[in-house]
């Protein structure tokens, strides 16, 4: 087994419905989102998977929240934008654009913050 990680970032405005504190409240952080993906197998090259693919496919995810109030983005109208909540839909949506008989995204982890994060992953 292969494990291939890229780390992203972009910056973004949200606020936390039903939350009793200052996080509910618009505020903004410069998030981070490392990927990790798996593979069986490597290709006749010796690539598990090739890293500008991997890239532009998180790229266009993170560009849709990118210089945004996420809360207000389609993906979070029925959910808050906790870290939790925004590893989970990266995780889905670009299993959707990778996952194959070979590769499969492992996990996602989002940082909001220098030591804070939230991790979604494949449970094994």
């Amino acid at each position: 087994m292969f494990e291939v990680d890229i780390c992203r970032s972009f910056s973004a405005a949200h606020f936390l419905r039903g939350y009793n504190g200052d996080c509910s409240n618009l505020h903004g952080h410069n998030w981070t989102v490392q990927v990790f993906v798996r593979a069986e197998k490597l290709d006749e090259i010796g690539i598990a998977c090739d890293f500008k693919k991997l890239k532009r496919e998180l790229d266009v995810i993170i560009e849709e929240f990118d210089h945004t109030n996420i809360s207000e983005h389609p993906a979070f109208m029925e959910s808050n934008t906790t870290s939790e909540i925004i590893s989970k839909t990266i995780f889905e949506k670009l299993s959707e654009k990778l996952n194959d008989n070979n590769l499969v995204v492992h996990k996602v982890r989002i940082g909001e913050s220098p030591g804070s994060g939230s991790t979604y992953f494949l449970n094994d």
